[in-house]
């Protein structure tokens, strides 16, 4: 099975930059889409980005447009999410995601076969 392993979180004060990224790794030639979510204790799992494998299409939530960016390099199986003007309220484990689909359906996590065990980002004010 595809096997996803995130790292990059951290701590930084807000407005800074982080950058996440994810290695897949398996039967890999199933994965279509690759996506990022984040959640913090007590609430469900949030949409964040997510990006297909062979177009590059991308598509964010509106509540980090502009701010981050998803890309892949395909060729070392890893997705990276660049994360500027960072603000408290993006705190929040990240996690990986990934799909053998691309539509509409993509910004909720039943859309996705494997995931990640997360990266902790904290944003201090």
């Amino acid at each position: 099975q595809v096997q996803l392993v995130e790292s990059g979180g951290g701590l930084v004060q807000a407005g800074g930059s982080l950058r996440l990224s994810c290695v897949f790794s398996g039967p890999t030639a199933s994965i279509y889409t690759m996506g990022w979510f984040r959640q913090v204790p007590g609430k469900e799992r949030e949409f964040v980005a997510a990006i297909s494998l062979n177009a590059h299409d991308t598509y964010y939530s509106d509540s980090v447009k502009g701010r981050f960016t998803v890309s892949t390099y395909n060729v070392k199986n890893t997705v990276n999410l660049e994360m500027h003007s960072l603000k408290p309220d993006d705190t929040a484990v990240y996690y990986c995601a990934s799909s053998s689909r691309w539509g509409p359906g993509l910004s909720g996590t039943a859309w996705y076969d494997y995931w990640g065990q997360g990266t902790q980002v904290t944003v201090s004010s």
